[in-house]
């Protein structure tokens, strides 16, 4: 069985790991290309390999959430209560800053520094909530229809949606968090940050509402 504490180191290494992923492939395509269309495509490719493999490994432990809005929809769902909550968003939030720590040290950048890339608006607050609707919904409906397909069904709707949201699909709150930390090509404004961080609560929400409706019958 696996303990508290096991459960809170795979939330918040997962975390740290997907950070990792998200900015250091932002700033080695960079390093590499001056064509956005080839760095995002790297950053996507990237951002899904990892979060494949972390889901795969850490899903077992945790249930490999690595975002407060899956958490809090988990709750509310029932799998967990409160408390445990709480403790995992407080592992996925200082995972993901380690995680930027990381990424930043790898390429001889300046550890501690602060977004000025500009990410507001309410097309960006309202693609935020798309990418976590769908986040959610594809989570769920995954349960759904087969469990063992969550890793391989996160992994490509995130690698999609990256593509077709006007704001690349952070659908994070935790990851939004860890970017605000990263002048890179990943970055957002730590004053952008809280209005995405409330478009993806509110988006989970919602395809919690409908989830509960379209997948009443699973457990």
């Amino acid at each position: 069985m696996t303990s508290p504490t096991q459960k809170l180191l795979a939330e918040g290494l997962g975390t740290a790991v997907l950070i990792v992923a998200v900015i250091g492939s932002g700033i080695m395509a960079q390093t590499l290309t001056q064509d956005i269309a080839l760095v995002l495509l790297a950053n996507t490719i990237a951002t899904g390999a990892t979060l494949l493999v972390l889901i795969t490994i850490f899903e077992p432990l945790s249930g490999a959430h690595f975002n407060p809005a899956v958490t809090l929809v988990m709750v509310l769902r029932g799998h967990f209560g409160w408390q445990l909550a709480l403790a995992y968003v407080g592992a996925q939030i200082i995972g993901g800053a380690l995680g930027v720590l990381i990424a930043h040290g790898m390429f001889e950048l300046p550890l501690l520094q602060f977004s000025t890339h500009i990410r507001t608006g309410s097309a960006q607050w309202f693609a935020e909530s798309v990418a976590s609707f769908g986040l959610v919904l594809t989570i769920f409906g995954a349960l759904h229809a087969r469990q063992a397909s969550v890793p391989l069904m996160v992994s490509a709707y995130i690698m999609a949606a990256y593509w077709f949201t006007a704001s690349t699909s952070f659908a994070n709150p935790a990851v939004t968090i860890a970017r605000t930390l990263s002048d890179t090509f990943a970055g957002i404004r730590p004053s952008d940050a809280p209005g995405f961080i409330l478009a993806q609560f509110a988006g989970a929400l919602l395809a919690l509402a409908l989830s509960n409706y379209l997948f009443k019958a699973h457990d």
